[in-house]
């Protein structure tokens, strides 16, 4: 897997190099412990995050006021809104756990990561999971085996337990990131372990598992999509022959990670916990239908491969709050019914052609 995206470091047009005072004020490694690149534009961080942390500090205020200490979310309208505003960092891992239904399944298996742990384990398993450790985030600074405390130990634990939980899927590339992104935010193993649990297993059933069945019709889902919301470019698509997975595999395993900048993502999760795998659609077509000028100039397959990296770079994406009020005007009516639908359609043509 390529580096990942470092944050909000895009690279404007017409950078100019901001003043050192500027860089003076501001740390190499982000709050989530990811290093800046020689290119971090350091003062339209400054200018985007003073108005961004304003937003956070009202939602803060509107959120503990909701929770009122409570480890419980409720579904409803109210909360809807309030995640798709978004949740502040220090509310994140109870929202998250109490939406996915994580908190649930955590208080009612008492000791069973722990068993996970504790058990014989599968030495080619092992194996998998040690030889990507070192993969994982090269960029951040808490994954290096110089940390104190060193992330990789709680990332094997989370990857170890889970690939004996949920034997079907064992552990793939992919895996890492998300446990790692996990890890960064709710600082806990198990609670990491039991979002895994939530997104592998509820609300991205067969993503990861060895025929990828999940991830193939989702992204077939998607060309259906953009057939209908944005035809130009899917008849560009198509008349190159281009096929989705060449496009948009590394947007969907990854939930986005080593894509968009990292308040972003956090901000799509945020959702995705709450609402489930429709987010990811919301996502994949406002960047696409944004941006089909750019994608439309491609005249072959690189030109095309190289016009999808581009549209999740710069400003667009980095200013986070108003990019996710975009996903949910931009593509339009999305429902559950009509994702559903095209699912058994693509799914029946993904098997057909697996066979």
């Amino acid at each position: 897997m390529n580096k990942r995206a470092n944050g909000h470091s895009a690279q404007p047009q017409s950078r100019i190099n901001c003043p050192s005072s500027a860089k003076e004020r501001l740390p190499s490694v982000d709050p989530y412990g990811f290093e800046r690149g020689e290119d971090f534009d350091y003062e339209s961080y400054e200018e985007l995050m003073s108005e961004y942390l304003a937003v956070l500090t009202r939602r803060s205020i509107k959120w503990s006021k909701l929770l009122q200490g409570r480890s419980r979310v409720e579904k409803n309208m109210k909360v809807k809104r309030y995640v798709r505003k978004g949740v502040p960092n220090e509310h994140r891992t109870v929202v998250w756990m109490a939406a996915s239904g994580a908190q649930e399944q955590l208080e009612k298996n008492p000791g069973y990561y722990r068993s996970l742990l504790d058990a014989q384990h599968d030495a080619r398993l092992v194996d998998t999971i040690r030889t990507d450790l070192h993969r994982t985030f090269p960029d951040n600074v808490q994954f290096r085996r110089t940390a104190e405390p060193c992330l990789q130990s709680p990332l094997y634990n989370v990857l170890l337990a889970y690939g004996h939980h949920n034997k079907a899927v064992g552990y793939c590339q992919g895996m890492n990131f998300i446990a790692g992104y996990l890890i960064i935010i709710v600082k806990d193993e198990e609670k990491a372990f039991w979002l895994m649990d939530a997104l592998l297993g509820r609300i991205l059933p067969d993503f990861y598992t060895p025929a990828m069945l999940g991830l193939k019709t989702d992204q077939e889902v998607l060309g259906e999509l953009v057939r209908v919301k944005v035809p130009a470019v899917w008849q560009l698509i198509s008349d190159q022959g281009v096929m989705w997975t060449l496009l948009v595999s590394r947007w969907f395993i990854c939930l986005f990670i080593d894509v968009l900048p990292v308040e972003t993502v956090l901000r799509i999760w945020d959702c995705l916990f709450y609402e489930g795998s429709k987010i990811l659609f919301r996502v994949a077509l406002t960047l696409i239908r944004h941006n089909q000028e750019i994608i439309l100039q491609g005249r072959n397959l690189p030109d095309i491969c190289e016009s999808f990296k581009l549209i999740t770079k710069g400003p667009y994406v980095e200013d986070c709050h108003t990019f996710m009020q975009k996903i949910f005007n931009e593509p339009g009516s999305l429902s559950m019914a009509t994702i559903a639908k095209l699912r058994a359609t693509c799914r029946s043509r993904v098997e057909a052609e697996q066979s």
